[in-house]
C-alpha cells in the first residue's frame, strides 16, 4: 500500500462501514460494525505507527503526506498528513472507539441506525486530526455533529430531547465562528497575482510573513489576526469546552449512552485543544501571543469552577462530566504559557497539553465505562444510594478504585503528568494561574475520595436492583482492564507520548517565535527583542559562528 494513502483509508474506512451497515440486515449490523471498528484500530497503531516512524517528515514536518486539487477554482485541496502534534490523538481515537464499540454490545434498538452513525461519527473525528487543507477540517469538523445529535437524541435518557438540541446549537454556534475566521483568513491569504487559498501550511507561513513562492510578500495584518483567533478560540473554547462555554456538557454526558458518553469524553473534546495548536495559533500568531494570558486565566478558572461543580454533584455521571472540565482546563493552562523569554517552559506547556489530552482521554473514558457499568444493573447513578461494592464486585471496585485514582492525578498514574507539566510550565508566564491549577489538584483529590467513599466503601448496597449487582462480563472486564493498564503504563513511562510530540511542539514554539519577533522588529526596529533569545528561534546548528574580531 502507497504509505501516503493510508491516512486516506484511516479516515473513510469508517465511512464505508457505515454504508455498508445501512445495508446489511439488521441482524449483522454489530458485526459489520465492530468489524470495522477494529479494522480501523489496527490501520491506526499496527500499520500506521510504524510508516509514520519510517517516513520522512516535509518542510513543516508532516508525514505520510496526501495532497491533491480537490476544487481548483477556489484553490481547496484534499491534504491529510500526520505530525507529532495529531498522531497520539488519532491512536487515541482509535482506541476509544474500540472499546466504545465493545461498549455498545448490549444495544439492541436500531442496530443499522446506531452503528452507521457510530462510524460516521469516528470518519468525522479521524479527519478532523488528520486535515490539512481548512475547507476539509470544517466539513470533517461538521461531520461530527449530526451523528452525535442524533446518537444522544435517539439513544440518550429521559431527557435526550433537550441535551441534544442543547449540544447541537452550543456546536452550531460554534462552527459558524470557525466559518467565518476561514474565510477571513481565505481572503487575507492573497492579495494581487497570490490566489487565496485554505491550505494550513501555506497560511502559517503568510501568518508569520514567510510566505514563499506566489505567496512572497502576502501577509495577513494584525488586525485579521487578532479577529480570526478569538472567533477561532471561540469556536475551541466551546468545544473543550472551558467555563463558561462548557453548560451544553453535563446534560449531553448525563444523557447520553455510555458508549457515547466515552467517545465524547475520550476523544471528542480534544478537538478544542487540537485545534487550538492547529489552527488558531499557527494561524493568527499575533492575535494569540496577545491572548496567551487570556487563555491561562480562562484555563484556571476551568479548573476551579469545574472541580467546585464536581464536589457539589450527587449524580455519578455529572460529577464525572463536571471533572472533564476541571481536566480540560489544564490543556488551555498548558497551552497558554507563552513565555518567549524560557522557550523551555513553552515547550513544556504545550507538551503537557498534548499529554494531558492524551492522559485524560483514558482516564475519563475509564470513568464513564465505570458509571455505565453500574447504571446498566441498577438503573441509577445517585452516589448517596450506592456504597458497599468493594465486597460485592470486587474486581469492579479494584479497576474503578484504580482509575479513581488515575482521575484525580496519583502519581505513578497518567493522571498526574500532564496536570503536573502543565502547572509547572505556567508559573514563568502566569504564576497565579499555575498556583489555581496546583489548588485544583487538591480539589479532585476531595471529590474523587468523596465519590470514592459513597461507592466502594462504606455499608452495603441495599438499593433497588441489589441481585443485579453481580461481578462484570468478560467483555466488561477487558475494557476496564485495558484502560487501567494504559493508565499505569503512561503514568510509570511517559516518554513515547512526549518523545513523538517534541519535534512538532519544537517547530510549533519556532515558528510562534519568529512571528512575534518578527511583528516586534517591524513595529520597533530599534528593538532588539531581548525578551526572544536566538536559540528559540535559530536552531543552535544552524547557527553561524561570529567573526573574531
Amino acid at each position: 500500500m502507497d504509505p501516503a494513502a493510508l491516512l486516506s483509508l484511516i479516515v473513510f474506512l469508517p465511512a464505508v462501514g457505515a454504508i455498508a451497515t445501512a445495508c446489511a440486515p439488521a441482524g449483522l449490523a454489530r458485526l459489520v460494525g465492530v468489524s470495522t471498528v477494529a479494522a480501523t484500530f489496527l490501520l491506526t497503531t499496527v500499520a500506521l505507527l510504524p510508516a509514520y516512524f519510517e517516513a520522512t517528515p516535509d518542510d513543516y514536518g508532516m508525514r505520510l503526506v496526501t495532497d491533491a486539487e480537490w476544487v481548483p477554482s477556489f484553490n481547496i485541496r484534499y491534504a491529510l498528513g500526520v505530525d507529532g502534534i495529531s498522531l497520539p490523538l488519532v491512536v487515541l481515537t482509535g482506541l476509544v472507539f474500540l472499546l466504545a464499540a465493545g461498549a455498545s454490545w448490549r444495544i439492541e434498538e436500531k442496530p443499522r441506525a446506531y452503528w452507521s452513525l457510530f462510524l460516521l461519527l469516528e470518519t468525522g473525528v479521524l479527519g478532523t486530526f488528520l486535515a490539512l487543507d481548512l475547507f476539509l477540517f470544517y466539513v470533517l469538523f461538521e461531520v461530527m455533529l449530526l451523528p452525535m445529535y442524533f446518537l444522544i437524541g435517539v439513544w440518550g435518557g429521559p431527557n435526550r430531547a433537550y441535551a441534544a438540541i442543547k449540544f447541537f446549537l452550543y456546536t452550531l454556534a460554534g462552527s459558524l465562528l470557525l466559518l467565518v475566521a476561514l474565510l477571513m483568513l481565505y481572503a487575507a491569504g492573497g492579495s494581487g497575482a497570490a490566489a487565496s487559498t485554505f491550505d494550513m501550511r501555506t497560511l502559517s507561513d503568510v501568518a508569520r510573513g514567510a510566505g514563499t513562492g506566489e505567496y512572497a510578500g502576502v501577509t495577513i495584518d494584525h488586525g485579521t489576526q487578532t479577529l480570526a483567533f478569538w472567533l477561532m478560540l471561540g469556536c475551541f473554547l466551546i468545544k473543550l469546552p472551558a467555563v463558561p462555554f462548557h453548560t451544553w456538557l453535563p446534560d449531553a454526558h448525563v444523557e447520553a449512552p455510555t458508549p457515547i458518553s466515552m467517545i465524547l469524553a475520550g476523544v471528542l473534546l480534544k478537538v478544542g485543544g487540537y485545534g487550538i495548536l492547529r489552527l488558531a495559533y499557527p494561524l493568527a500568531p499575533l492575535g494569540a501571543a496577545e491572548a496567551a494570558e487570556t487563555v491561562c486565566a480562562l484555563g484556571a478558572i476551568s479548573v476551579i469552577y469545574g472541580a467546585l461543580a464536581a464536589m457539589a454533584q450527587t449524580d455519578f455521571k455529572r460529577l464525572v462530566a463536571y471533572s472533564s472540565v476541571s481536566h480540560m482546563g489544564y490543556v488551555l493552562l498548558g497551552l497558554g504559557a507563552w513565555t518567549l523569554a524560557e522557550p523551555d517552559f513553552w515547550r513544556m506547556g504545550f507538551s503537557g497539553a498534548i499529554f494531558q489530552m492524551v492522559g485524560h482521554g483514558i482516564t475519563s473514558t475509564g470513568m464513564f465505562f465505570a458509571v455505565g457499568v453500574l447504571y446498566d444493573r441498577v438503573h441509577h447513578r445517585e452516589l448517596n444510594r450506592f456504597g458497599g461494592l468493594l465486597r460485592r464486585m470486587p474486581l469492579y471496585a479494584a479497576l474503578g478504585l484504580g482509575m479513581s485514582f488515575a482521575a484525580l492525578g496519583l502519581p505513578g498514574l497518567c493522571g498526574f503528568v500532564g496536570e503536573a507539566v502543565t502547572v509547572f510550565a505556567a508559573w514563568p508566564a502566569t504564576w497565579w494561574a499555575a498556583a489555581a491549577g496546583a489548588f485544583g489538584i487538591i480539589l479532585t483529590a476531595g471529590y474523587m475520595l468523596r465519590m470514592v467513599q459513597r461507592v466502594f466503601l462504606g455499608a452495603e448496597y441495599v438499593g433497588p436492583l441489589r441481585e443485579n449487582l453481580v461481578p462484570m462480563s468478560g467483555r466488561e472486564t477487558s475494557i476496564f482492564a485495558v484502560l487501567m493498564l494504559l493508565a499505569v503504563a503512561l503514568g510509570v513511562y511517559p516518554r513515547p507520548v512526549f518523545d513523538v510530540a517534541e519535534p512538532a511542539v519544537d517547530r510549533l514554539v519556532m515558528t510562534l517565535g519568529d512571528a512575534v519577533e518578527a511583528e516586534q522588529i517591524r513595529t520597533d526596529p530599534e528593538s532588539t527583542l531581548a525578551a526572544v533569545p536566538a536559540e528559540a528561534a535559530v536552531p543552535a546548528e544552524d547557527a553561524e559562528p561570529a567573526e573574531a574580531e
